[in-house]
This record gives structure tokens, sequence and C-alpha cells, in this order.
């Protein structure tokens, strides 16, 4: 299994509607560690690290739309090193 940490924006509707909270509840499901935060243009942040098939569904997951309550427009991806290890999935502010 390889470990790998993915840095994703989401776009859209995607804040006041509990994206951050369902993306944690999708990334804790799947086993992740990471982040989510809003930005200041609207967008939401998302740091997801653990195996990479998992990561992956995660991104699949944010690609579909994440929560119905949402509308994304688009997700851009890179690859990430973080300078620390997580060991949770945070929802930060």
């Amino acid at each position: 299994m390889a470990n790998v940490c993915t840095l994703a924006w989401v776009h859209g509707i995607v804040q006041g509607v509990g994206f951050r909270y369902s993306t944690q509840r999708e990334a804790l499901k799947l086993g992740l560690t990471g982040y989510a935060r809003n930005l200041d243009d609207g967008s939401v942040e998302v740091l997801a690290c653990g195996d990479a098939q998992q990561v992956d569904a995660l991104i699949d997951w944010l690609k579909a739309g994440g929560p119905r309550s949402a509308r994304v427009d688009k997700v851009l991806t890179e690859p990430h090193q973080p300078a620390k290890p997580w060991d949770k999935f945070d929802i930060r502010y």
C-alpha cells in the first residue's frame, strides 16, 4: 500500500452547505488523514493523505459533487508533500 498526499481545491457552491463536515466524514470512512478548510475565494481546500486508492476514492467523491447540498463546478488537484504527518482528518478555520 503506497501512502500519498493530494491537495485539492474544490470550486462551486461549497461553503455554507456543510461541505467540510461531509468531506471529513467521507475521509474518515476511507481511513484518510489531512484537513478541509474554506478559502477566501469561496472554494474549499482539501488535503487527503493515506493509501493511494483511498485518496483517489475521496477525490472521485469530491468530483462527483460531494454532499447533496453542494454544487461542485471543478476540482483541481496536485500531489503534496506535507511538512508534518497528519494523524487525523481535521476541519481547519
